[in-house]
């Protein structure tokens, strides 16, 4: 038996590089008691391993069920497939129809009351409320499209704002979900799966044509159960939800590299709903395509099984037992040492308060002066604009009345008031849109186009995240990139009322408005605080209901005033506008209010982009 080796004092007689410290053959003799303790703290090490690692299994299961609950309850984006008809049945004006479209997303101001009830009630009780609240929603509005009940109008506008509120549930515990198993890539798991919630328009695309594609009112019924069959899906991952064990530094670097193959398996599936989820199929093979989907949905559980599995063999088995002539060599202890160290160290860049940490850098008020000597060297009114109030790090806590006081914030509001929210209000109005325009057979693709676009934007938010080792940009400036093809999707539209002029106009609002309904969480959280970032959130998406009332309002006067002086049609007892100009105007005035959001993006990055900047230094600093 190899004697064991002493690590303080250097000897002559030290084996080479491949030596270790014991080994085991068949003439061995009886292991001494030091020896035994070896074997007890190698044995114990696996056991930590094989624990550990069925922890992080756990946590990617509830990575997917989080993408199952995101993919399936994006029940908003398929308004525009049976808004025509729900117009028709209830006999309303086009502004009484923008009225209920923004009753579904005035759900939004309520989004409060689910965190609220989080605070009394198991996250797994609050998932099923929102599912009951959505099949209680939008089963109604079936009973009424399908003329089996007669509800007042009234009613019908607080079904579509249940309904809405439903959605906000969802989103608030898809959130909760990734901060509480993903604190050290937060931005990196919420844009992953806030991504999915754009491919809900094809999924059920391809799920109302498997079962009648005849039928436009099966998306409200579709709309009912589907949620709530995927929280029961999604349940068993929920409640078993792993301790929250701190990550070790290539902990965090290999859960980077699950979410990068993650992501790629997004594009892809994104990639199969735009081929096959834009048009409609027979039923048979509106079936396979459908299965298919599912299955692609189905198949990231696979991906963190197959590297931990890897990363468990390399550890436990091939770099632990070596096969030597007829013997065995066990773990080195230096590794044993090294790998104890790993498990029991204290995290560096995990948890609120590591993150305040890396985000609220101490030498806050040398920063605060260096940034306000800075502002003082801008002159004019742009530069007073830029230097006022500025902010001198990232992360700093906002109570709800600090918030509002604050410039920066407004600058934010506005840009996403007439960025993101515009884009959304112009999907509510795409049924109508392609109607107008002699299109009304291409609505469900252009539904499919705008959503699958938009998947692809929310996933596109994740980039700067993955490339700022390289090229790091502050996040509002990406803010200000997201934004440009906003603005020139709308003069395209204007300036063209052809099929691909439609189509690509479409295309560019849907990925402007998704990277900054995804982008949003982090950028509120950066600039206001991690531990604010709920409430925060919620008082800035505020702006959606409003802005859904304005611009919806807005196109709604313009529609009617159309349909008075213009050409237009009747079709059961409502008039329908034809034309060009039924919408001309509206893309117009969409088009000059989006520019505006687009200015005060830029004086949102600029006024940020030295506590950015410093933010960026100090945690390259203490990280590497």
């Amino acid at each position: 038996m190899r004697p064991r080796r002493d690590h303080s004092v250097s000897s002559s007689t030290s084996s080479s590089s491949s030596y270790k410290p014991f080994s085991i053959s068949r003439d061995t003799k009886p292991l001494s008691s030091s020896q035994q303790k070896a074997l007890q703290r190698v044995s114990y090490y696996k056991l930590a391993v094989l624990v550990f690692m069925a922890g992080q299994s756990r946590k990617w299961m509830i990575l997917v069920a989080t993408i199952w609950i995101q993919a399936f309850t994006g029940t908003n984006f398929d308004f525009s497939s049976y808004s025509s008809v729900l117009k028709s049945v209830l006999g309303i004006s086009q502004v009484q129809l923008n009225y209920l479209a923004t009753a579904s997303d005035l759900g939004k101001v309520f989004g409060w009351s689910s965190g609220l009830a989080l605070m009394y009630f198991p996250l797994w009780v609050v998932l099923f409320i929102a599912a009951f609240m959505g099949f209680i929603g939008y089963g109604l509005q079936w009973l009424v499209i399908r003329q089996i009940i007669v509800l007042p109008y009234f009613v019908m506008f607080l079904l579509c704002l249940l309904a809405g509120c439903s959605i906000c549930w969802f989103n608030t515990v898809c959130f909760v979900l990734c901060i509480r198993n993903f604190p050290a890539n937060q931005p990196l798991a919420i844009s992953l799966t806030v991504s999915f919630n754009g491919v809900s328009a094809a999924l059920y695309n391809l799920a109302a044509d498997a079962i009648d594609s005849s039928s436009t009112t099966i998306y409200l019924i579709l709309n009912a159960v589907i949620p709530l069959i995927t929280s029961v899906a999604a349940l068993i991952p929920i409640l078993r939800q792993p301790s929250l064990d701190p990550l070790p530094p290539d902990g965090v670097r290999r859960d980077s590299v699950i979410f990068l193959f993650l992501n790629i398996l997004a594009v892809l599936t994104g990639i199969y709903l735009l081929l096959f989820g834009s048009s409609s199929f027979k039923t048979a093979t509106a079936r396979v395509f459908l299965a298919g989907a599912i299955f692609l949905l189905i198949f990231p559980l696979c991906i963190p099984g197959i590297v931990y599995a890897r990363d468990w063999f390399r550890r436990a088995v091939h770099s632990n037992i070596r096969i030597e002539g007829s013997g065995f060599i066990l773990v080195d202890v230096d590794d044993l040492e090294l790998h104890k160290e790993l498990l029991t160290r204290e995290p560096s860049i995990n948890g609120n308060e590591s993150l305040s940490h890396l985000l609220v850098y101490n030498g806050a008020s040398a920063q605060s002066l260096s940034f306000r000597n800075k502002s003082m060297e801008c002159t004019g009114c742009c530069g007073t604009i830029v230097g006022k109030d500025q902010l001198a790090m990232l992360g700093e806590e906002h109570s709800a009345r600090l918030l509002v006081r604050r410039l920066d914030f407004w600058l934010y509001y506005i840009a996403y008031f007439c960025g993101g929210t515009i884009g959304l209000v112009y999907s509510n109005n795409l049924g109508q849109i392609a109607q107008s325009l002699g299109q009304s057979s291409n609505t469900t693709a252009l539904v499919t186009l705008y959503s699958s676009f938009s998947f692809f934007g929310r996933l596109l938010s994740a980039v700067p995240d993955y490339i700022r080792a390289k090229f790091y940009f502050a996040r509002t400036g990406w803010l200000t990139i997201a934004l440009l093809p906003t603005p020139v999707a709308f003069i395209l539209l204007a300036a063209s009322s052809g099929t691909m002029a439609l189509h690509a106009g479409t295309a560019l609002i849907g990925l402007s408005s998704g990277f900054i309904f995804a982008a949003a969480v982090s950028i509120t959280s950066e600039l206001f605080g991690p531990n604010s970032v709920g409430v925060n959130h919620n008082i800035l998406i505020t702006n959606i209901p409003l802005g859904s009332l304005v611009y919806g309002f807005l196109a709604a006067i313009v529609y009617d005033a159309n349909v008075s002086t213009g050409l237009s049609i009747l079709t059961s007892d409502t008039i329908v506008c034809m034309g060009r100009n039924c919408y001309f105007l509206t893309f117009v005035w969409w088009a000059c209010i989006s520019v505006l959001g687009l200015a005060s993006s830029v004086l949102l990055f600029f006024r940020t982009r030295h506590a950015y900047d410093h933010f960026e230094h100090n945690r390259s600093t203490q990280l590497y």
